[in-house]
């Protein structure tokens, strides 16, 4: 793959929008496609192109990415009406880089497969920021040939890619795991928040002691902070980790393992979604929980 190859992003909503910017800022030529055409205009007037369907992604673009919320939208992506199946062929290469079950990935990559294109399983971990900034961790699985095939988005996307096996699923696997770790981070720092201030401890003086101590995690000290300032924009939407832990504690029970901790965490994100948090930053667990 040449910097000057054509790539589509499916899905420019917090995660693709920046992944497409940055594409372009490396010089690669992009087009974008999402069924809201208002985050679609910020990309275009920077010099993205538009696509009016999956399809027409395909026709006109030789790599593409489909960053969406989860498989029932890349069903759609792939199989509805104009759907990418319906062009994808030999010379393609597709990445699906949301977060979703294992078998999904498999399924999904097998169906693109059959058309004889290249795919990876490659969800992506880090944030809108660190995706403009082109510091992802991506966590890939895939036949060799799509590995190689994908080096310069890699590049261009991502500080960290990890090669995590060759059958698509695994990278799902792997980025199940570690949001189920997220999410137990983040839920336990919200009650240690909590407790300390109910018991008189200065916020501040514990973000900088969670962050310089034993307690420490990046999801806690990330999401503490926009607490602190005020900052309610929805990067991460609440729903979207909570569709995680339940993702991850249905896998548990498909290996066979218990996970009692991501099971309290799912009952803590569930019953903040009850509370009407469901579009809000995830960050806002640490408020409700202190409320």
């Amino acid at each position: 793959m040449t910097k000057r190859e054509h790539v589509g992003v499916i899905g420019v909503g917090n995660m693709g929008a920046p992944m497409a910017a940055r594409l372009l800022e490396r010089g690669f030529d992009v087009t974008v496609r999402d069924i809201r055409s208002e985050v679609e205009k910020p990309l275009l007037q920077s010099g993205a192109r538009r696509a009016s369907s999956p399809r027409e992604i395909a026709t006109s673009c030789t790599a593409i990415l489909i960053v969406v919320v989860d498989a029932q939208q890349i069903d759609v992506v792939l199989t509805g009406e104009n759907g990418l199946l319906d062009a994808v062929g030999p010379g393609h290469l597709v990445l699906l880089q949301s977060t979703i079950a294992p078998a999904d990935a498999a399924r999904l990559a097998a169906s693109v497969v059959a058309r004889g294109a290249l795919v990876l399983d490659a969800p992506i971990s880090g944030g809108p920021a660190r995706a403009r900034a082109g510091e992802l961790s991506m966590m890939v699985a895939g036949a060799d040939a799509a590995f190689a095939r994908a080096r310069s988005l890699f590049d261009a996307l991502a500080t960290r890619v990890f090669r995590v096996g060759a059958e698509p699923g695994l990278g799902a696997t792997m980025k199940l795991v570690n949001n189920l770790l997220a999410g137990i981070h983040l839920a336990a720092g919200a009650e240690a928040f909590a407790i300390g201030r109910a018991a008189g401890l200065d916020p501040h003086t514990m973000a900088e002691v969670f962050g310089a101590s034993s307690g420490q995690s990046w999801m806690l000290t990330d999401r503490l902070a926009r607490v602190l300032s005020g900052d309610q924009q929805p990067r991460a939407q609440m729903h979207i980790l909570a569709k995680d832990l339940r993702l991850a504690g249905e896998l548990a029970r498909d290996v066979g393992k218990a996970a009692s901790l991501g099971s309290a965490t799912s009952a803590l994100f569930a019953a903040a979604i009850a509370a009407g948090l469901t579009e809000a930053d995830d960050s806002a667990l640490i408020a409700w929980a202190a409320r």
